[in-house]
């Protein structure tokens, strides 16, 4: 597995790097943004761990490449996982990263075996998608979940309310669906993070919330019923107000 690591912190990549490759990972290492998006671009990787701030080009910036369109002929995005490291904390902050394309937000500092269990379920992912998406006729019906005039492809990460359509990251599919299986019910945080999260990847305490909110930006319009309600100190419930 080949990972991409691109900070400005000296004092940070030479020891995470070498604990990445005594994982047995191969890294390479990029100190400004411009070199890390060629890097990135290069499609040669199987996980970005990108610092916010950098010198040249932001990671936030370097995730929009890599998530953007290469040319006319090739109209598909990267879907290399996309790790930030970053000391911006806020919830804004981290949709503002979800937005962008990031797969996973790593709040500064960090304890290594916290990001070395989050590096594995991003890297786990990809063999998990492979084998549910080959799925027979049998369980095809499986991949698409209807909610009054919501309706979710979970294969092609696609959602559709009314005449609208909006791609979903594959957090946001996980997320999307683990509601729409259960109407009407509230389900905890700590239901939530079991379900969508890999064990061991408990995310803070504002990532479901930053979450939620990009969520509900795609999924819903101010002239639309609401779908995920906060149930305040508890967690969610999906489903048409009442």
């Amino acid at each position: 597995m080949r990972i991409l690591l691109v900070d400005d912190e000296v004092e940070l990549t030479e020891p995470l790097s070498r604990l990445l490759q005594r994982q047995g990972y191969q890294v390479e290492v990029a100190d400004d943004g411009e070199k890390g998006c060629e890097m990135a671009l290069s499609g040669h990787y199987d996980l970005l761990i990108l610092d916010w701030m950098l010198p040249g080009k932001s990671g936030l910036q370097i995730c929009q490449e890599v998530r953007s369109p290469r040319d006319a002929k090739d109209l598909s995005p990267q879907s290399t996982p996309v790790l930030f490291l970053t000391a911006k904390d806020t919830l804004d902050d981290r949709v503002e990263g979800l937005d962008a394309g990031a797969d996973d937000y790593l709040v500064k500092p960090f304890e290594l075996r916290e990001l070395l269990a989050r590096v594995r379920a991003l890297l786990r992912r990809p063999l998990g998608l492979e084998s549910s998406s080959a799925s027979s006729p049998q369980n095809s019906c499986e991949n698409i979940l209807e909610f009054a005039d919501l309706k979710l492809d979970i294969e092609n990460q696609v959602a559709r309310r009314g005449h609208r359509t909006a791609k979903l990251s594959e957090k946001e599919v996980q997320l999307l669906a683990y509601l729409m299986r259960s109407p009407h019910h509230l389900l905890t945080h700590t239901q939530i993070y079991a379900a969508v999260w890999s064990k061991g990847t408990t995310p803070s305490s504002n990532a479901l919330a930053a979450q939620m909110r990009l969520l509900r930006k795609k999924i819903e319009r101010p002239n639309q019923p609401a779908l995920i309600h906060t149930v305040y100190g508890k967690g969610y419930r999906f489903g048409a107000p009442s």
